[in-house]
């Protein structure tokens, strides 16, 4: 082109460059990102219409660079897609040296044009887009290809280094080493090299450390994190890297370094709710309980005040750090809790603590956020972290029960049962739809298995039922509500047509076995409370078939013969249980798995109570039997 329209593009550049943006809300900044985006368009399309040629070379990557990055800007996001502007700009570049590079990859292409493009006015347009080719391989995760080009960049300003060998751990040592080209006074720029160097640095410090983060190398992690944590970043990613922090420190059992990363973390952005919900798992783990449940209200507030906004852009930078950090890991470690997740975490632990009234509170409240968006269909594994509705139902009737609030516990009861007895037994079994000698496909399964699980929900209903009219001295109505749980759990004991109830259900979600000996331990303890001790003393058998030497239902075994004047069985059953487990006080043992926490409460009621005291009629009636052998 005539050197007149050189001049002409140059000037327009510049003028394009001096769109004033400064002082805008994020809005009309990117608005005025997309008009100086086409702008650079049309000029890069105008500059293109003739063929490359050395001296308009370094005003056209300049175009190209400041196009980039205010697509960049406009957009907020790394658009992987634009990187093929720059492909389409080294191949101009060797257009103009006389040579091609059609059939390379990017790496290669990198390489052939800086052994080519020699020429010292070249230098700084390019290095210039070779930092924006970091960027997008930073963004998509390509460490080895950022250090090998970096390598390729040293090695034509010294061409006396080594080439690039393989591994990551030189990445920041070679960015750092980059030394920027100066900036011509001529070719305005949109955005600083010197601010992308360090934009550059402080990704690849803090993608590194996601990376030995996630492969467990902590001491490594924290090294690069806090190189990340030293550089060029906005408040908002700063909260995030010391919350990574504190993450590794947790791992590495220092509880109160990782708190003061959260801290750090909560101080250079409130909103950065992982770190506040970290705090809490750190406070959970101290067994500082009171803390802890502060920390997780205050995160509950926070959740439910400000809800998830956009990340937020900046009108000054056009590529910044948060652009390129984007990776799973970091997405997974900054999961934002839903409310009503938080609210059921605080329900457990103040039920788990023994504070009752506060459980109650936090489980009723949990249950009216989750009526206003509740669908008649609730998923068999939801993506959150709540329970399924009926386990969080009776956890809330065992918290109704725990603060004495036994009706309110039966109605809460009710409902589980209501919502479960579209299920039959039968249906559970997989006998009204499966034909002799078919393979159960897996919906039918995955359907068999919700069946049971319902029908185990309804079992555990009707167990917590007779626990509360029991405590309301219905003694007839409490034997109905075990009866009936026992019957819901035999069901779960037969096998059905091609696979059986334990093959389908998952033990950590339900423990029939185990509450089919509550229930016979509850039925047999209102029988006794109504001196019908023959029927007592089944029940208790029963119980003791299902769990053998279990000490509860021992001891109250024992205590039915003492009732039943057949002292001498009892004392023989008694001086078994002394040697089996000496030192027992007839607390419920478990069974090598934890109970689900509604069936906590249970195991707690079916505790034998009056141990020491039948302890020294047993040894009363063995020491007089010493005595006289008649």
């Amino acid at each position: 082109p005539e050197p007149y329209l050189l001049q002409a593009w140059a000037a327009h550049s510049q003028a394009v460059v001096g769109q004033w943006t400064m002082g805008r809300s994020g809005g009309e900044a990117r608005q005025v990102r997309w008009q100086q985006r086409e702008e650079f368009r049309k000029l890069l399309q105008s500059i293109r219409g003739f063929p490359a040629a050395l001296p308009v070379l370094p005003l056209e990557l300049t175009v190209l660079y400041n196009f980039l990055l205010c697509t960049v800007g406009a957009s907020d996001s790394a658009i992987k897609g634009e990187a093929e502007g720059i492909r389409q700009g080294l191949l101009r570049v060797l257009e103009a040296c006389g040579a091609c590079g059609q059939d390379l990859g990017m790496e290669e292409l990198w390489q052939k044009v800086l052994q080519e493009a020699t020429m010292a006015e070249l230098q700084a347009p390019l290095h210039r887009l070779a930092a924006l080719q970091a960027a997008w391989w930073l963004a998509a995760g390509r460490l080895g290809s950022v250090a090998c080009l970096f390598q390729h960049l040293t090695a034509a300003e010294d061409p006396g280094r080594a080439p690039c060998r393989e591994g990551q751990n030189r990445i920041l040592s070679m960015i750092k080493a980059w030394q920027v080209p100066p900036e011509e006074a001529s070719l305005s720029l949109v955005q600083s090299i010197n601010h992308l160097k360090e934009i550059l640095c402080t990704s690849a410090a803090f993608l590194q450390g996601l990376q030995e983060l996630n492969a467990g190398n902590f001491p490594t992690a924290i090294s690069l994190l806090r190189e990340a944590a030293g550089g060029f970043c906005s408040n908002e990613v700063l909260a995030q890297i010391y919350t990574c922090l504190g993450w590794c420190a947790q791992r590495m059992h220092n509880p109160q370094t990782a708190l003061q990363y959260m801290k750090r973390a909560l101080q250079k952005d409130f909103q950065c709710v992982s770190a506040l919900s970290y705090a809490a798992a750190v406070y959970h783990e101290l067994g500082e309980t009171d803390v802890e449940l502060q920390a997780l209200t205050l995160l509950y507030e926070t959740l439910r005040r400000n809800p998830p906004a956009a990340a937020p852009s900046s009108p000054y930078l056009l590529m910044r750090t948060e652009l390129l950090i984007q990776t799973p890991v970091l997405t997974c470690l900054l999961h934002r809790q839903h409310p009503s997740e938080v609210k059921y975490i605080l329900a457990q632990r103040c039920l788990k603590d023994g504070r009752v009234d506060d459980a109650v509170d936090h489980y009723l409240d949990l249950l009216s956020l989750l009526q206003q968006s509740l669908q008649q269909q609730v998923p068999l594994h939801g993506s959150s972290g709540l329970p399924r509705i009926p386990e969080l139902l009776l956890e809330a009737a065992c918290a109704l029960e725990q603060a004495g609030r036994y009706q309110d516990a039966i109605s809460m009861c009710e409902e589980v049962i209501r919502r479960t007895t579209h299920f039959t037994p039968r249906a559970a079994l997989g006998e009204e739809s499966s034909l002799p000698g078919a393979e159960p496909t897996p919906g039918h399964l995955s359907q068999k298995k919700e069946s049971l699980c319902c029908l185990a929900w309804r079992a555990a209903g009707y167990l917590h039922q007779g626990w509360a009219w029991a405590k309301l001295g219905e003694r007839k109505e409490a034997v109905t509500q075990f009866s009936r749980c026992l019957n819901d759990l035999l069901c779960l004991q037969l096998p059905g047509p091609g696979v059986t109830a334990t093959e389908i259900l998952e033990p950590e979600v339900e423990q029939p076995q185990k509450m089919r000996l509550l229930a016979f331990i509850g039925r047999g303890m209102q029988f006794l409370e109504m001196q019908r001790y023959k029927e007592a003393l089944m029940n208790f058998q029963y119980g003791l078939q299902i769990s053998p030497g279990d000490p509860a239902a021992t001891c109250y075994l024992v205590q039915a013969l003492w009732k039943l004047n057949r002292n001498q069985e009892a004392a023989a059953e008694w001086k078994k249980l002394s040697q089996s487990s000496p030192g027992h006080d007839g607390q419920q043992q478990g069974q090598g798995r934890l109970l689900p926490l509604h069936l906590v409460w249970c195991v707690e009621q079916a505790r034998f109570p009056h141990a020491e005291a039948l302890a020294r009629s047993i040894n009363y009636y063995l020491g007089a039997a010493a005595q006289d052998p008649s």
